[in-house]
C-alpha cells in the first residue's frame, strides 16, 4: 500500500511533508502559479506549483508529496506546497463532461453510459454514499433486533410471485428463473432462526419504463415469526428506516449536504391508515371515482404524502389493509374484512418505498389461496413443504434500495442512484 494521507486529514498534519494520492480533479494554470485539486475519497486537497509548470490533465492520477501548510482558501483550511509530482497512471483521456464544474449539466444517458466515469464526480457519488450507509443501517438495526442474516438463491426453480413477469434462464438444460424476491427462502428460514434478513438483488421483468421502475434492484427483506398480525410487523419496519437515517446522518452527512437533501424525523409511531380510508379520503378531496380500484396510482400516493404531513406532520405514512387482489397469494386475509389483506405499503415522499404484511403459515390454506387465483400447485412444491411441518404465524417486509435513496435524496429518476441501471433498455455497461 502506498503510505499516504487522505485530503480530509491535511489540517491534522499542518507544518509536516506528507504523501496523498488521487485524481487530478481541475488544474488552474495562472501568471504566478498553478493549482491542483487531487481529489480521493475523503474529499479534495490543493496543491501549489510554481509558474511554468506543466502537470497532466484531469482525472490522471497522481501522487504528491509536499509540505502542509495553512490556507483559507484551500479545500479544509490546508494546502500541499513545494510539491513532488509521480504520475501513477497513464495521461487520462477527457471524461465526457468536466468532472470538477459543481453543477451537472449532462443528461442522464450520457451519465450512464459512462457510468464508470461519470460516477466520480462527487454529486453522483454522493448518492451511493448514502445508499451504503442505508444498507448499513438496516443491518444494523435488524442485528440489534435479534435478526440473523441469510443468503438465499438468485436461480430459482419457480416464479415467486406467480405470474409471467420473470427472467427464464437455461439451467443445465432445465428451465429456471431470476428470483422475484427471496420470499419463499426468509419464510422457510422463520422455521429456523424465527427472524431473518437479507440484503440482495432481485429481478422483475416487468415492462414498466418509467422513472422508479428497474428490473434489478437491491431489495432489503425482512421476517419475523411469532406475530399476531401486521400491526406487528410494523413497528420492526418502523425501526429499520429509523436505524437507515440515523445511519446515514452519522456517515454520509456530507453527502447528504453535497445533494442539499434533508433527512426526515421519523415519529416513534408512523401514522397509519387503512386502504378503504384512504381511497374514501382521496375521492373526497380530488372529486375521483375510485369505485373497484385495488390499488394507489402514483398520483393517490403523493396525495396521501401531503395529507400525512398536513395532518400528521410525518413524511412517513403505512398505508394497510390493500385489497387481497393487489397482493401476493402468499399474503394473509384479514379476518375482520372480507376480501382485504394483512399487509401494508409504506410511503415516503410521495412514493410506495415498501410493501409488507402478515403470511398464510398453514399449508391447508396456501393450497385454498392458489387455487383461488388459478394456480397449480405443482411449481410451488418445494415451497409449500415447509408448511407441512409447522410454522408460526409470521411476516415480513421489503425496502426496495434504490427507490428509498432516490426519494432521501430528491433524485427524479432511480436510475440516478442505481449503479449500472437494468431496464428495458439497458443492460450495458
Amino acid at each position: 500500500m502506498i503510505s499516504r494521507v487522505l485530503s480530509a486529514e491535511l489540517p491534522e498534519h499542518i507544518g509536516e511533508r506528507v504523501t496523498i494520492a488521487g485524481w487530478l480533479h481541475r488544474r488552474r494554470v495562472l501568471k504566478s502559479v498553478t493549482f491542483l485539486v487531487i481529489r480521493d475519497r475523503s474529499g479534495l486537497a490543493q496543491v501549489v506549483l510554481p509558474a511554468g509548470a506543466a502537470p497532466p490533465g484531469e482525472e490522471t492520477v497522481l501522487q504528491v508529496e509536499g509540505l502542509v501548510v495553512a490556507s483559507e482558501q484551500a479545500p479544509g483550511g490546508a494546502e500541499l506546497t513545494g510539491p513532488v509530482l509521480t504520475q501513477l497512471s497513464g495521461p487520462a483521456e477527457p471524461p465526457p463532461f468536466d468532472l470538477y464544474r459543481p453543477a451537472l449539466t449532462a443528461t442522464l444517458p450520457t451519465i450512464l453510459d459512462h457510468a464508470p466515469t461519470t460516477l466520480r464526480h462527487p454529486q453522483l457519488r454522493a448518492g451511493f454514499e448514502v445508499a451504503a450507509a442505508s444498507a448499513a443501517g438496516f443491518r444494523a438495526a435488524l442485528d440489534g433486533a435479534g435478526f440473523t442474516e441469510i443468503f438465499t438463491p438468485k436461480i430459482v426453480e419457480s416464479a415467486t410471485e406467480g405470474g409471467a413477469n420473470v427472467f427464464a434462464v437455461d439451467y443445465f438444460g432445465r428451465p429456471a428463473y431470476l428470483a422475484q424476491s427471496p420470499q419463499f427462502y426468509k419464510q422457510a428460514m422463520v422455521g429456523v432462526f424465527e427472524r431473518v434478513f437479507e440484503v440482495g438483488p432481485v429481478f422483475r421483468a416487468e415492462p414498466h419504463d418509467t422513472a422508479r421502475h428497474l428490473a434489478e434492484y437491491a431489495s432489503l427483506d425482512a421476517e419475523l415469526g411469532f406475530i399476531s398480525d401486521h400491526f406487528d410487523v410494523m413497528p420492526v419496519c418502523r425501526d429499520a428506516v429509523a436505524g437507515m437515517v440515523e445511519c446515514v446522518r452519522e456517515r454520509a452527512g456530507r453527502a447528504m449536504h453535497e445533494l442539499a437533501a434533508a433527512l426526515p424525523e421519523v415519529p416513534a409511531e408512523i401514522p397509519h391508515v387503512h386502504f378503504t380510508e384512504a381511497m374514501a379520503l382521496i375521492s373526497a378531496a380530488t372529486g375521483d371515482d375510485l369505485a373497484g380500484e385495488d390499488d394507489l396510482a402514483p398520483a393517490h400516493e403523493r396525495w396521501l404524502c401531503e395529507w400525512a404531513a398536513r395532518e400528521h406532520g410525518s413524511e412517513l405514512l403505512f398505508v394497510t389493509g390493500y385489497p387481497l387482489t393487489a397482493k401476493p397469494f402468499y399474503t394473509a386475509p384479514d379476518p375482520a374484512r372480507p376480501g382485504y389483506s394483512s399487509g401494508f405499503d409504506l410511503l415516503f415522499r410521495g412514493s410506495e418505498i415498501v410493501t409488507g404484511g402478515q403470511r398464510l403459515h398453514r399449508y391447508e390454506d396456501y393450497l385454498k389461496a392458489l387455487a383461488a387465483r388459478g394456480l397449480d400447485p405443482a411449481p410451488f412444491a418445494g415451497y409449500l413443504e415447509v408448511f407441512r411441518h409447522g410454522m408460526p404465524p409470521h411476516g415480513g417486509f421489503a425496502i426496495g434500495l434504490e427507490r428509498w435513496t432516490a426519494r432521501l435524496t430528491g433524485a427524479a429518476n432511480v436510475r440516478q442512484v442505481t449503479l449500472f441501471p437494468r431496464d428495458l433498455h439497458r443492460i450495458t455497461p
